[in-house]
């Protein structure tokens, strides 16, 4: 009686093994540990994001995996502040987790895998719902560089409707098709910002990505300060705005780094 249950248990086993397989629910391979650098500034970035006040208790950052550019790393569904090292998962452009230890995972990782898909060039992104943002995704008037901070949307910021591909939804970019459509919408432009919702950031790197962030929003209230005035509004000319990118050395918020980076990690 032994030997069948032995033989009926492996038997399950092997069914079940090559079932997942057939299903695609194989979790994908890892790349092998992130560089301990990357680690470090990608939960600063969550905390700093916090304490600057573009993330709250939701939102999330996540960074192209150093040894392979078709895995990503971010966080399990926590709040920002909270986030360790600890709690950092690696995916791959599928949204799936290598290991997520039977933890939740943002139901919104698709806006990061699907931009990491289609833009080799990203490397970090955020996702973040700043109140100030939000009246330009839901009204006709455009957001637009009101200084040089902000000179990396002087190419524009596209507006994703998710209703116009997929009529009534909850707002959330919850799977992979969704995903893709912010990404197109996005294009080759640095931020979308998304109807009812928020805003995707991307950038060539951390730093960038949360300087992105912090100036996109304080960019966005000076613009509403400025129409509120009533007057006419001298915005970044486009040469001008390309030009605070390739050689302003806001570029890659060296200078800031260190400081929004040791007050986030109480150092």
């Amino acid at each position: 009686m032994k030997h069948v249950t032995r033989r009926h248990f492996l038997a399950s086993s092997v069914f079940a093994f090559v079932a997942a397989r057939l299903s695609g629910q194989q979790p994908p391979s890892s790349a092998g540990p992130a560089d301990p650098a990357l680690v470090e500034d990608l939960v600063a970035a969550y905390r700093i994001l916090g304490q600057q006040g573009v993330l709250d208790g939701f939102g999330h950052v996540s960074a192209r995996h150093n040894r392979n550019p078709d895995r990503f790393i971010m966080s399990r569904s926590l709040a920002p502040e909270l986030v360790t090292a600890a709690d950092l998962v690696e995916l791959d452009l599928d949204g799936n987790a290598v290991d997520a230890k039977g933890r939740a995972m943002y139901s919104e990782r698709f806006i990061h895998a699907e931009i990491y898909r289609a833009r080799p060039d990203v490397k970090a992104v955020v996702h973040n719902h700043a109140p100030a943002l939000i009246p330009y995704a839901d009204t006709t008037v455009p957001l637009r560089p009101m200084y040089h901070m902000a000179g990396f949307i002087g190419n524009g910021v596209p507006v994703f409707d998710i209703r116009k591909s997929f009529g009534m939804t909850d707002m959330l970019v919850s799977d992979s098709k969704k995903g893709h459509a912010l990404a197109e919408v996005l294009g080759n432009k640095n931020v979308v910002l998304m109807r009812g919702h928020g805003v995707a950031v991307i950038g060539p790197s951390i730093h960038h990505v949360v300087g992105r962030s912090i100036y996109l929003e304080i960019d966005a209230r000076a613009q509403a300060e400025a129409l509120r005035l009533g007057s006419n509004i001298t915005y970044l000319d486009p040469q001008e705005a390309q030009k605070t990118v390739d050689g302003g050395e806001n570029g890659g918020y060296e200078r800031p780094w260190p400081l929004w980076k040791a007050k986030a990690m109480g150092k």
